[in-house]
């Protein structure tokens, strides 16, 4: 046998070396989109995918003995998204809570702020709105004397008004207590803690003992100094610190809880 013949015997057919530069281009593509960090993965194993039926017919079977495992398969195996690349999913039912909250907060807002003008209560409570709902402000000294938590007799004319508007809703009442920075002395309350919560806890009383408001709707809390509405730096925003607000609470079963800006 010639040298020539043995020689050819020897080499690859020519379309082996054809195939074998195609092998090598599509392995170079694929890792040049895997170098991608913003890859898509369910379209890059389409694509994928696509390119194996085109060079072999159909999806996951070769033209050589053998099948290899199919591209889309062993893309699941080597393709992952960055946690940094993938976008937050949107909570639309979140979206719609806070916008039924925002309008039950502003629909209750302004049933109060029309019945403070009808009762010209302007000069004795100032409204206000959170996240939790709308607030009434009520000085401490229209309520009780200095370092007291008994009511004064005519505070109640006050909180009688009060209670016809509180009777006008189903949403729970929360009466919170708050004084300024200053220390008691001379009080039977040892801290502005004890003092907060019990006129808190006496509004509460009135409410359910003497104008029959169901005990269920109605909680109290005391914050103290912790929680000012303004700096106490001054007699006048010290003074402003020294309340009790009646909040009209804004929840999923009445309306939705979120978040809303303070308004005067």
């Amino acid at each position: 046998m010639s040298k020539r013949r043995r020689e050819e015997q020897n080499s690859s057919p020519s379309w082996l070396t054809t195939y074998s530069d195609l092998v090598t281009l599509l392995l170079t593509f694929f890792v040049l989109l895997y170098t991608f960090s913003s890859i898509d993965a369910a379209k890059f194993k389409q694509l994928a995918v696509s390119l194996q039926m085109a060079l072999t017919g159909r999806a996951g079977e070769s033209i050589f003995d053998g099948s290899p495992q199919p591209i889309g398969d062993l893309l699941d195996d080597v393709v992952t998204i960055p946690e940094a690349t993938k976008k937050p999913v949107k909570d639309e039912a979140s979206e719609d809570g806070l916008e039924i909250l925002d309008k039950e907060i502003e629909k209750i807002y302004q049933i109060v702020k029309g019945f403070v003008e009808e009762e010209e209560l302007e000069a004795d409570v100032r409204l206000r709105v959170d996240r939790r709902g709308v607030i009434i402000d009520i000085s401490d000294n229209i309520l009780f004397d200095p370092g007291e938590a008994e009511l004064k007799p005519e505070s109640k004319l006050l909180l009688d008004k009060l209670t016809k508007l509180i009777t006008a809703f189903d949403n729970n009442i929360i009466v919170e207590g708050h004084t300024d920075n200053v220390p008691i002395k001379r009080s039977k309350f040892a801290t502005n803690w004890e003092l907060s919560v019990n006129r808190a806890t006496t509004v509460v009383r009135y409410f359910a003992e003497e104008k029959n408001i169901a005990p269920n709707r109605l909680s109290a809390a005391g914050y103290g100094e912790y929680r000012p509405i303004v700096p106490n730096d001054t007699p006048e925003n010290r003074a402003l610190n020294r309340r009790v607000n009646i909040l009209i609470e804004v929840t999923l079963e009445g309306g939705s809880e979120g978040a809303a800006n303070d308004r005067e």
